[in-house]
């Protein structure tokens, strides 16, 4: 029989998913993506279509980010990162996307981090949004 995890809150989840993970400061995101960091923006497309969107970063539904990614996986996207690469994930405020980069540093992307505070702090800094993405995978 499974060991069976004991309760917690999801304060307690996203403390352990973001320990020992440096998240990217949105006025920094984009130097990042100038040095070859892989930004992946996980929001639904109820939210992106009418807040915009990262220039550079690439489109991936939350639900198959790890098949896009994975490098020994059949689905994985063309052009994907390595294990070695800086990935950043963005979402809404900076917590889903926590839980994705952890998932991401499980499957050995261990530079796998997010933006903190996600899309709206990047954009509430006055940096630059586009209303169409540069790149989706579906």
């Amino acid at each position: 029989m499974p060991q069976q995890t004991p309760p917690r809150s999801i304060d307690q989840v996203l403390a352990e998913a973001r320990a020992g993970a440096s998240p990217v400061e949105p006025e920094a995101l984009p130097a990042a993506i100038a040095r070859g960091a892989h930004v992946f923006d996980v929001r639904s497309a109820v939210t992106r279509e009418p807040e915009g969107h990262i220039p550079g970063a690439v489109v991936v539904e939350r639900l198959v980010l790890e098949w896009r990614l994975d490098p020994q996986g059949a689905w994985r996207m063309p052009g994907g990162p390595g294990y070695d690469d800086e990935v950043v994930v963005v979402c809404n405020e900076g917590y889903h996307s926590s839980l994705a980069a952890r998932d991401l540093r499980a499957l050995g992307f261990h530079r796998a981090t997010d933006l903190r505070g996600g899309f709206r702090a990047y954009a509430a800094a006055g940096l630059p949004v586009a209303a169409e993405p540069d790149r989706y995978v579906d």
